[in-house]
């Protein structure tokens, strides 16, 4: 990180992601910071920085600071693992750097205390909140303990037999054995019972022991939800509720002509009827089934279709790199899906959607989070038409100005990018790809400026937020 980019942060200010300290704060204010960033979405810390305008301080004993930090980071329980804190010039002041990752792989405490980022303050995490913490980050899965009551009376063992007869090199043909291997099956004092996948997969009546297992599938007429609709719940088992999602799906999804990218025409479902399916399989596979109350949402609109599934993205797993990321809340689940031919064990499908829907010269998926969950939505105009029922945009001058504003080189980047066919939006991410060699903060001071300018319009919250061009 170079001196601009720290200028860039520093002037950005305190937040939820960045914080700020003098070389003789306490260790245990620095540790507390550190635990509540690593238990929400990362963030950097600087050494050497203090007051509320972020005045270059300096420290004096560079070395004896890191050591300082990592003694700190030790202290979290459990030991907070980080990148090595480096030391770099601002103000000609040492200020040393503290990069707390996004995605970190355990739940952290300091002094028995759980806490978490708001604004610029360390809170306390809400038990509620602490649970699905615990469970995204897979201190304690769900899918292998045991709802209370459940026994191997309530799992279909003519679905368990057929499962367990079609495998091959498992090296077990015993059903009990083979359910035990997979995870759907433990012992609890001497005795067989299933667990919570076991009951979720083979399951006689799975709503009886975890209650929101559905999916909610509807059509409405319009744009948005409205009186006039066709719905379905639909129970059952897992592979049963991804296979009368698909007859819901082809019952209600419009057929229509298209132009490929061939310029051939095709008759085709208004979605790629497998990019649809393989969203429903993801999220049967991937939502949190330890949250009650909610389940996978099946929206079908005139000009969209939804799909929500309860629990955020869990693990490393953002909306920036979901294409690249790989983490499985349900592992059991996974692996028994994959059994059966549903998904594929190496990869989640995320790739082939978007491969899809762009040899259907549709837009490609739209990816966020919700305050509760992940949402899915694809949309069914063509690419081609959006260009055309679009106003033209205005036209980018290759000499640093933009409208008549000032842009610097990644601004111009990620403009162009926008004005690339089939670029509507741009991420974060992105614009980290197009300037691989810029700090990631820069690349986020970068796009506030082009919202600061009125040049793009942010959209989305956190994780899921991307950015368009503002049309006046």
């Amino acid at each position: 990180m170079n001196e601009p980019d720290l200028n860039l942060i520093i002037r950005d200010g305190r937040h939820t992601r960045v914080d700020w300290f003098s070389e003789q704060t306490p260790l245990g204010i620095i540790a507390t910071t550190m635990t509540a960033m690593a238990n929400s979405q990362g963030g950097l810390i600087l050494m050497g920085v203090a007051g509320p305008t972020g005045a270059a301080i300096g420290v004096r004993d560079a070395d004896g600071t890191v050591d300082r930090v990592l003694q700190a980071a030790l202290s979290l329980d459990p030991p907070l693992i980080i990148p090595v804190p480096h030391v770099t010039h601002f103000n000609s002041q040492s200020v040393v750097i503290i990069q707390i990752p996004q995605g970190m792989p355990h739940v952290y405490s300091l002094d028995g205390r759980y806490l978490a980022r708001a604004g610029t303050e360390n809170v306390p995490l809400a038990p509620r909140d602490l649970r699905r913490l615990i469970f995204e980050r897979g201190e304690i899965n769900f899918e292998t303990e045991v709802p209370p009551g459940a026994t191997l009376d309530d799992i279909h063992w003519e679905k368990a037999e057929a499962y367990a007869t079609s495998l091959s090199g498992l090296g077990e043909t015993n059903v009990h054995k083979v359910l035990v291997k997979r995870g759907c099956l433990t012992t609890v004092d001497g005795d067989l019972r299933p667990t919570n996948a076991g009951i979720l997969l083979f399951g006689r009546d799975p709503q009886r022991f975890v209650r929101s297992a559905e999916i909610t599938a509807a059509r409405f007429a319009g744009e948005t939800m409205s009186d006039t609709f066709s719905r379905q719940d639909i129970l059952g088992t897992l592979p049963d509720q991804i296979k009368r999602a698909e007859t819901f799906m082809i019952d209600h999804l419009r057929k229509g002509v298209h132009l490929g990218t061939t310029m051939a025409r095709q008759e085709n479902f208004e979605y790629p009827l497998e990019a649809a399916r393989e969203l429903v399989v993801n999220a049967v596979a991937h939502r949190d089934y330890s949250i009650n109350g909610d389940g996978i949402r099946l929206f079908i609109f005139k000009n969209h279709m939804e799909i929500t599934n309860p629990g955020r993205l869990a693990g490393p797993v953002t909306v920036d790199n979901i294409k690249d990321e790989r983490f499985s809340r349900n592992p059991v689940i996974v692996q028994v899906l994959s059994d059966m031919g549903f998904i594929e064990r190496l990869g989640y499908g995320v790739d082939r959607v978007i491969h899809l829907m762009q040899q259907q010269n549709l837009r490609v998926p739209e990816f966020e989070e919700t305050s509760g969950g992940f949402r899915v939505i694809l949309r069914n105009q063509p690419v081609d038409e959006i260009a055309v029922d679009e106003a033209a945009p205005p036209k980018i001058a290759f000499d640093g100005v933009y409208n008549g504003l000032d842009i610097n080189p990644r601004q111009e980047a990620a403009l162009v990018y926008l004005h690339t066919p089939g670029n509507s939006r741009i991420t974060n991410s992105d614009l980290q790809q197009l300037c691989p060699d810029v700090h990631a903060e820069t690349i986020r001071r970068d796009l506030v400026d082009l919202v600061t300018k009125h040049i793009l319009q942010k959209m989305g919250q956190k994780r899921g937020s991307y950015y368009i061009l503002k049309r006046d």
